[in-house]
């Protein structure tokens, strides 16, 4: 067999076994629901009948420190404080103080304007509430209805409407001799500052512990379940991050806390904790130095995912007030904003995006990818422009390998007379073959490494494609309005012409009418297969005639991003390929190869071949 095609066939086979691996393993996510379809009344939810979130527990050594008792739901529309800033909209909630109405108002549902923008946080009463509760655990002196908690009435003590340059304060008299005030500021994008102060009025000294909450009741609606995501708790806990997936969430085997299963960590320096989605987050941060408690869990009970964070305990003498300041990140995944977050001191807070396990190409891959993007305006161009920057930093090992696939061409009558003279001898086959390529210089295996280092790459970009939201709806050209979603042409629409969809990227008929992408790469891989002739093996014929289909339909429901990656990627190696073959003597005969593809076999001569060879013909 032909060495190079040896190589290539190996390579090739070798990609095809991971893509088909990584196809079966990451199947393309679930459509998302029509957000407009109809939804389960007020009633029907699970939040408006089994109560609200549960307050912690235990603080950091806040010995005699009680848990509020669970509290019952107060389903009446509490008075409500509006929340507008350039990039959200929304409301607090005067009853617990709650920041549960958040609206982003750069992100529409669908690449349609006027769809409805995303909701970020939702209510109780709503389907699937999603909320941030702040409060305090009574310690000593103090019973549960001393403190402020989730059905706490506030009153607005200043401002009318949180915005950038106005903050809100809230304050609540306990009953002991206690005032709470509660200060929420928000900046221009996604964080907000909550400032939890307390003044001791009373005679006797007592004893409190802070806390923030996120509570989502059941899973979220729009939850991708797929296995290269990550959706569900983050927990970076002094520069240690711990995931724990919602679906996992009620099955493992954690610390049992109030009925509930949680992981409990202990931060003594930095941290932060929270949930995130495919593309938003929502994340409590205690300030840097500050030590918690940072605990992630789920209560089956009423089907409430919750995290917390536990300040230590305060002791608060008669006449003493104290306050203690934190942060809550609701909002959009943008890489930019969050990265400018970490500079300001939020530790690792680019890890709240998951950049998987080759994180090491991911991050760097993104981030040129962000400032192609930022320079050329296109991400289709920036991803073509991607490819082009990859291929000009393999290129040294690229240059290897296809002038030694031309050489080993020149080598080809050598290598059929060491064929010849060694009969069925493989030994000493191989052993004048690995004398030929020593004297010659060549390495047989150097074919094979570009390929193979396409791998990494290309699972990496696939990563970057599918979870950074700056792919998100972002457009290319003509029927390419999101690239990362799968083609959206097909037959059915004239590939674009015409104005209605395709069929589902889940069915079966999608993957049989793809569309001008998965073609396009199905050609690419074709054309660069014919820069060598084919094998003269008949199954590895057949092999490589079948190889570029099997790929077009394999990716034909990948992101759209990713098909143009590879069809830019095929085309650049078709290039090279072809001028350093032909730059080291050999030049390859593309037309004539394409030719012989079609060409059908001489069948007569085959069977009178074959019939040579039975016994007793003459």
């Amino acid at each position: 067999m032909d060495e190079q095609n040896k190589n290539l066939l190996l390579a090739t086979g070798l990609s095809a076994l991971v893509i088909l691996a990584w196809f079966l393993l990451f199947p393309p996510p679930e459509p998302v629901e029509d957000p407009n379809a109809p939804v389960a009344t007020e009633t029907d939810s699970p939040a408006a009948i089994d109560g609200v979130a549960q307050a912690p527990t235990v603080a950091p050594g806040a010995e005699g420190t009680q848990a509020p008792a669970q509290q019952s739901v107060d389903t009446v529309e509490a008075p409500r404080l509006p929340l507008d800033t350039p990039r959200v909209e929304g409301s607090i909630s005067l009853t617990g103080g709650r920041i549960d109405d958040l609206r982003l108002k750069d992100y529409h549902v669908t690449i349609d304007d006027t769809s409805p923008i995303v909701q970020m946080l939702d209510p109780l009463g709503d389907p699937n509430p999603y909320y941030a509760l702040y409060g305090w655990a009574p310690g000593a002196g103090l019973t549960p209805a001393d403190v402020p908690g989730a059905n706490t009435e506030w009153s607005v003590e200043s401002g009318e409407t949180l915005t950038v340059d106005t903050p809100v304060t809230l304050v609540w008299e306990s009953p002991a001799g206690l005032t709470f005030r509660r200060t929420l500021a928000i900046d221009e994008n996604f964080m907000f500052t909550i400032t939890q102060a307390v003044e001791n009025t009373g005679g006797d000294a007592v004893s409190l512990a802070p806390y923030g909450i996120i509570a989502r009741h059941g899973e979220p609606d729009d939850m991708k379940n797929f296995f290269i995501l990550h959706e569900g708790a983050m927990q970076m806990s002094d520069g240690i991050l711990e995931l724990t997936k919602y679906k996992n969430m009620p099955d493992l085997d954690m610390v049992q806390s109030e009925g509930a299963q949680a992981v409990v960590e202990r931060v003594e320096e930095t941290g932060w904790v929270g949930f995130t989605d495919h593309y938003w987050m929502t994340t409590l941060i205690p300030a840097s130095g500050t030590p918690f408690k940072s605990v992630a869990k789920y209560d089956a009970r009423r089907d409430i995912y919750q995290a917390e964070a536990v300040l230590p305990t305060m002791q608060l003498a008669a006449g003493e007030q104290q306050s203690v300041t934190t942060q809550l990140f609701a909002g959009a995944k943008e890489w930019e904003t969050i990265r400018e977050y970490q500079k300001a001191g939020i530790d690792r807070f680019l890890d709240s995006i998951d950049w998987g396990w080759f994180f090491f190409l991911t991050k760097p891959i993104f981030a040129v990818l962000h400032w192609l993007h930022g320079a050329i305006g296109n991400m289709g161009l920036a991803i073509i422009a991607l490819t082009l920057l990859l291929k000009a930093l393999l290129f040294p090992l690229a240059y290897k390998s296809y002038a030694s696939m031309a050489k080993m061409k020149e080598l080809q009558p050598e290598m059929e007379k060491i064929k010849e003279r060694t009969g069925g001898d493989r030994e000493k086959l191989q052993r004048e073959m690995m004398g030929l390529y020593k004297k010659e210089k060549v390495n047989p295996a150097a074919g094979c490494l570009p390929i193979l280092l396409q791998i990494p790459i290309f699972f990496s970009l696939y990563k970057v494609i599918f979870v950074t939201l700056e792919l998100r709806h972002a457009p290319f050209f003509g029927p390419f309005q999101d690239l990362s979603a799968p083609d959206p042409t097909s037959i059915f629409n004239l590939f674009g012409l015409l104005p209605w969809a395709s069929p589902d990227p889940q069915s079966f008929m999608a993957l049989i009418f793809i569309g001008i992408l998965p073609l396009l790469l199905g050609i690419s891989m074709w054309l660069q297969q014919k820069l060598n002739p084919a094998p003269t093996d008949p199954t590895q014929q057949m092999i490589f005639a079948w190889m570029p289909w099997v790929f077009m339909f394999m990716l034909g429901s990948f992101a759209s991003g990713l098909v143009v990656y590879w069809i830019a990627n095929n085309l650049i190696t078709f290039t090279q390929q072809y001028l350093i073959m032909r730059q080291h003597g050999y030049k390859p005969d593309l037309l004539g190869n394409i030719r012989s593809s079609f060409r059908k076999k001489p069948k007569d001569d085959a069977k009178a071949a074959n019939s040579s060879t039975k016994p007793g013909s003459k």
